[in-house]
């Protein structure tokens, strides 16, 4: 970048005396000109300036953006290697990446192991259907049932669905809870679903049902009949919300989507209280802030009593550590209400994804891991308290536990991002004017601090 910047600097002084050789400089040349110096002098500050228009990012995204269906608004930086808590660029540009591909790269960046486990399995068996067995599927159900108890969640974890992402997961928690309502009501009167404002369950029709933000569920209207919505921590609001009628109650542990809100003790308590009194599901969707993420054990919930685990507990993401995955968790009560035919996926459970999750659910169980996640959480704590003094105007408020963190703004953070982004740092948002921090499980205390930095200089530069 800064041999292609200097070859600019010197085509410049040419291009002046060609024209004042030939006539008077139009005056939109000279401001092109202008701007083309103020765009180099301000690349040239940059360790990351985002790539220009003439550059191999550039000319790979105008060849393959017309053919991929615009969902996504993305920077431009198209990144082709991963390794630990890094990214490459396909300009060689380095980033160190406090997303975790949305908390998804929780072992890094391309695993040693898991990267050797993919290439053995892949020449084995990738695929035969679920009309079969095969070895991988019932090892990670079990694996997963075992770790959760051993790990003081879900204290009556029985059985578990494997399917393909967190979407499915929490669609097959949906489904479950409708099933066991019909159960104990034949009528159909127990079919509500309560979830609550901010949550984020998921895009399919079910799961979109369940995330009350007009944003998502706008353009796709009418939603799937029978879904109630709560407020997020209002105790008192409990009692008339959950009904009779409901069969389920799906709450995030801690809200990532929805701004890094974190659900109290109390809340959690009289939601799994009040869902036992009428015989609702209890259903945490952990598909974000579970699998270590806090630094309490395997699961968010870990650290609360036996009175308020769920009955169905989803999880996906970080469970693949970036390979397709996702899984429903069942206690006794729904597993035996659920009947062949019931629910099915083609390639959830296939060998490949279960014999991976296998590997990372062995990996992140670790209690060792769990006590070094709360203490990198500290850290980071510790670094944004400090920006918080430095920028009291900017910097409300810290959220968080372990290494699902948010950092709330007085203001629209997308210009810090962007900042971050063009010094080497990858962060994303969430909520309203929220910075989101969900690196790597295995990020370093160096790292951490690299990032601090990084961050730090990204608002000095917002603020000039």
């Amino acid at each position: 970048m800064a041999f292609r910047a200097s070859l600019r600097l010197a085509a410049k002084p040419n291009r002046a005396r060609f024209f004042s050789q030939a006539a008077a400089v139009p005056t939109s040349t000279i401001a092109g000109e202008a701007r083309n110096a103020v765009q180099i002098k301000r690349d040239a500050a940059l360790s990351n300036p985002d790539p220009a228009a003439d550059s191999a990012s550039a000319a790979l995204v105008r060849e393959h953006a017309p053919f991929m269906v615009a969902t996504y608004s993305r920077p431009p930086p198209v990144f082709v290697k991963g390794e630990g808590s890094y990214l490459w660029d396909i300009d060689n540009r380095k980033y160190l990446d406090f997303t975790a591909g949305i908390a998804v790269n929780s072992l890094g960046h391309c695993d040693p192991e898991f990267s050797k486990l993919i290439a053995q399995q892949a020449k084995t068996l990738v695929h035969a259907s679920n009309l079969y067995y095969n070895p991988w599927t019932g090892a990670l159900s079990k694996l997963l049932v075992e770790k959760t108890l051993e790990s003081g969640g879900m204290h009556d974890a029985a059985a578990v669905f494997i399917c393909n992402s967190g979407s499915e997961a929490n669609e097959a928690g949906i489904k479950f809870a409708r099933k066991v309502g019909k159960v104990l009501d034949p009528s159909g009167a127990k079919h509500e679903i309560v979830s609550f404002r901010n949550a984020f369950h998921g895009r399919t029709m079910g799961s979109l049902s369940a995330t009350p933000n007009p944003k998502y569920q706008a353009p796709f209207a009418p939603m799937v009949p029978g879904f109630r919505v709560g407020t997020y921590n209002d105790i008192e609001a409990i009692p008339s919300l959950v009904t009779e009628n409901t069969c389920s109650v799906i709450v995030e542990p801690i809200q990532g989507e929805g701004g890094v809100q974190v659900a109290t003790d109390e809340f959690l308590l009289a939601l799994a209280k009040r869902c036992r009194e009428v015989g609702a599901l209890l259903h945490y969707d952990e598909i974000q802030c579970g699998m270590s993420r806090t630094g309490d054990g395997l699961w968010a919930h870990s650290r609360l009593p036996a009175a308020a685990h769920p009955d169905i507990l989803t999880t996906a993401k970080a469970l693949g550590n970036g390979f397709p995955i996702g899984a429903t968790i069942v206690n006794h009560n729904v597993a035996e209400k659920i009947k062949v035919g019931d629910h099915g996926t083609t390639f959830g459970g296939n060998p490949l994804a279960c014999r991976l999750a296998h590997y990372i659910v062995s990996r992140l169980a670790d209690d060792g891991l769990q006590k070094e996640v709360a203490a990198k959480g500290e850290v980071f704590r510790k670094g944004f308290e400090g920006l918080r003094e430095r920028y009291p105007e900017l910097i409300q408020e810290v959220r968080g536990r372990g290494l699902i963190l948010g950092v709330q703004l007085t203001e629209d953070p997308s210009s810090i991002v962007s900042a971050a982004r063009e010094r080497g740092l990858l962060v994303i948002t969430a909520g309203t004017n929220t910075l989101r921090f969900v690196p790597s499980l295995t990020v370093t205390d160096a790292e951490i601090a690299e990032g601090l930095a990084i961050l730090e200089e990204a608002i000095k530069a917002t603020r000039a």
